[in-house]
């Protein structure tokens, strides 16, 4: 389980505030254990907004010292794939949460299920259709129109027999349906006698070839809930209107429990998109580079990125729990990782756009060697050695041959301070034939080590490096966001119309401490001067490492 800062279990919301009621008011859950469950549909890896509700379930139950079970949903076969429970139950345990021994399946339930559907055909509750799709629309009705159905008054015992003859695969895909008796003219359109099973003959990854009928989602939910004793089932806000249903489905069933629903905003974030659908088409176009690609707001591929589960959590915990949908500023999550990277990542140098600079006056063959801190938030984790030689490595755009205006880095005749070494001052450079600087010179004043300056002059520029002679190459990845306007679903045409084309940027041949030589995922470091980065879990080696920018230095959240 991953190490983590819990602190939903003390933080208070309206759904707390509900429990809190309901175990004051006694009743149906007096002396029971708040039980609460996670159910994702396993057709696709979890995102960001998943992660929300998984932090509301898991750490609901842990303020209650309750229990929350992790269940997939797999009622529609057309779309499930093992695949993606694998990686969903990785995805949990990354946040910190664990199931215990309380992992389910839907499809454990079909049996019961059915039965429950006989239950209600036998109360008159239940009947056969054989509309089709087309034509169930064209019955629906509208605000002022009742919707309608020429089979609703076939007789128990006839849609007994059919429903049963369903079930055994005697009807054609689409040709049969069970709807729930409800109310035809319900100004809730969920409860003008719903579609509760459909044929379907689809392989199942469970149950295989063994059921050609599928019970709806509003009718299979409240079943799981109450089987498996759930006392409060926590969903997004757009199952408001199908709240009653599910109300409906407990109460006229022997069912064995009786949850309660509570419903909460979605999260919403600027400059991404999460529907699953539109996921899967940038994966399956070859947008990104799969499902884990480190723009993609899934969780692996935020993991990737260099996202921590406490800056999640974090992040989660400070948008807090609503009843009112909102779009929440992609900066505030990476304000979040900020915070948290700040006080656990190890410091380091990296050059990206690399230029060498000689100093001519310190004498060759000669290596020093400087005692650096890992991370100034840490002294705990100590200190490391980084060696400096006659050559070091440079940022390019830590030169100007004609300096602009308020410029305090290398140019001729001006001073900087190399990161913990020397002061050193801008001599010339070299350049090739096409006007190129392959080369800076300057001179360095032994009497500024680590800090020193005995004449008390000030030095405004101080640039990182890297010791040419003990250093090593390595690839980086710039990442971007992934849509270059905050609403790609807002625009006319298709949300593809508006991918970033400098999403990702490749560097090759960038220069790294040895020190880093051996780094592997899920390390972070700060790149001094430049962002938080780590060390890719798929593509890196030793013999090529690959390190991905996570986020940048600069915080445009507290700026705003």
């Amino acid at each position: 389980m991953a190490d983590t800062t819990n602190t939903e279990m003390t933080m208070s919301n309206f759904i707390h505030d509900f429990i809190d009621e309901d175990i004051a008011a006694g009743g149906q859950y007096e002396g029971k254990t708040v039980h609460t469950r996670f159910p994702p549909e396993p057709n696709g890896y979890l995102h960001i907004g998943h992660a929300k509700a998984v932090c509301i379930n898991f750490g609901t139950a842990e303020k209650y010292r309750g229990m929350c079970n992790l269940r997939m949903d797999d009622t529609n076969p057309t779309k499930e794939d093992v695949e993606y429970v694998d990686a969903i139950k990785e995805d949990i345990k990354w946040l910190g949460f664990d199931w215990g021994d309380r992992f389910f399946y839907a499809s454990e339930y079909f049996e019961q299920m059915y039965e429950f559907a006989v239950e209600l055909i036998k109360k008159g509750l239940a009947y056969v259709c054989e509309l089709n799709a087309d034509q169930m629309r064209e019955f629906r009705g509208d605000t002022q129109t009742p919707a309608k159905s020429p089979f609703r008054d076939r007789p128990i015992e006839e849609s007994l027999d059919l429903f049963e003859r369903m079930k055994n695969g005697e009807f054609a895909d689409g040709s049969m349906t069970l709807r729930a008796k409800i109310d035809l003219a319900s100004g809730n359109f969920n409860m003008r006698d719903p579609v509760i099973y459909r044929i379907n003959r689809m392989h199942h990854h469970r149950t295989g070839d063994s059921w050609c009928i599928y019970p709806m989602y509003d009718f299979a939910h409240p079943i799981e809930d109450a089987i498996e004793g759930i006392t409060h089932s926590l969903c997004s806000l757009e199952f408001e209107s199908h709240r009653p249903l599910y109300d409906w489905v407990i109460d006229n069933i022997s069912a064995p429990a009786k949850p309660r629903q509570i419903e909460f905003a979605r999260l919403g974030i600027n400059n991404t998109v999460m529907s699953k659908r539109k996921l899967r088409a940038l994966v399956e176009e070859g947008y990104v580079n799969g499902w884990d690609d480190p723009r993609m707001p899934t969780l692996c591929g935020l993991r990737r990125r260099g996202y921590t589960p406490k800056s999640i959590r974090s992040f989660i915990d400070q948008i807090g729990v609503s009843k009112v949908n909102s779009i929440v500023e992609y900066s505030f999550l990476e304000h979040c990782l900020r915070d948290d990277l700040n006080e656990t990542a190890a410091r380091a140098m990296c050059v990206l756009h690399p230029v060498k600079l000689v100093i001519t006056n310190y004498p060759e063959g000669k290596r020093e060697e400087f005692e650096v801190e890992n991370n100034p938030n840490r002294p705990e984790d100590g200190t490391r050695t980084v060696t400096f030689s006659r050559e070091c490595w440079i940022e390019a755009e830590d030169f100007m041959e004609e300096p602009i205006k308020k410029y305090q880095r290398l140019y001729p005749g001006n001073e900087v301070r190399l990161k913990s070494t020397y002061i050193v001052k801008c001599t010339g450079c070299k350049k090739d034939e096409n006007g190129n600087v392959v080369e800076v010179y300057a001179t360095y004043d032994p009497e500024t080590r680590g800090g020193n300056t005995p004449d008390g002059r000030k030095v405004r520029g101080t640039i990182h490096w890297v010791d040419v002679n003990n250093c090593e190459s390595a690839e980086v990845r710039l990442y971007d966001n992934l849509f270059t306007v905050p609403d790609p679903d807002s625009g006319e045409g298709s949300f593809l119309d508006y991918i970033n084309p400098d999403s990702l940027v490749v560097l090759n041949d960038c220069k790294i401490e040895k020190s880093l030589a051996d780094a592997k995922a899920p390390q972070s470091f700060q790149f001094m001067r430049i962002g938080y980065f780590c060390v890719d879990n798929k593509d890196s080696s030793p013999e090529h490492l690959v390190f991905n920018r996570s986020v940048s230095l600069k915080d445009g959240f507290k700026k705003k």
